[in-house]
């Protein structure tokens, strides 16, 4: 399910042969991931605070991780899960509207 919370760091783990891509606050982060035997760590730091799926988008964006396959299967499947733009309520589009006008 996606979620409205907001990153600023985010990169990749390995973990018992499996990579995934991990969601942070801060850098500190690293150190935790070691200390429970990731490897492979890799986590930069955002532009700004994004959700999951606008991380995924900025991921892909920037080619985080091309060429290797685990780390854009990583990437993709967040995308899958979290779409960055919601579909948006067209009683919500026209009540936005009415106040504008």
């Amino acid at each position: 399910m996606a979620t409205e919370k907001k990153f600023a760091v985010a990169g990749v783990s390995t973990l018992n042969g499996k990579t995934k891509i991990r969601f942070a606050n801060d850098t500190m982060r690293i150190k935790i991931l070691g200390k429970n035997g990731h490897t492979g760590v890799d986590l930069i730091e955002l532009p700004s605070e994004m959700t999951k799926g606008e991380i995924a988008q900025h991921l892909i964006a920037t080619a985080y991780g091309k060429g290797n396959a685990a780390i854009e299967a990583a990437i993709a499947y967040v995308a899958k899960k979290n779409p960055a733009v919601k579909a948006v309520n067209s009683a919500t589009v026209a009540k936005t509207e009415a106040v504008a006008a």
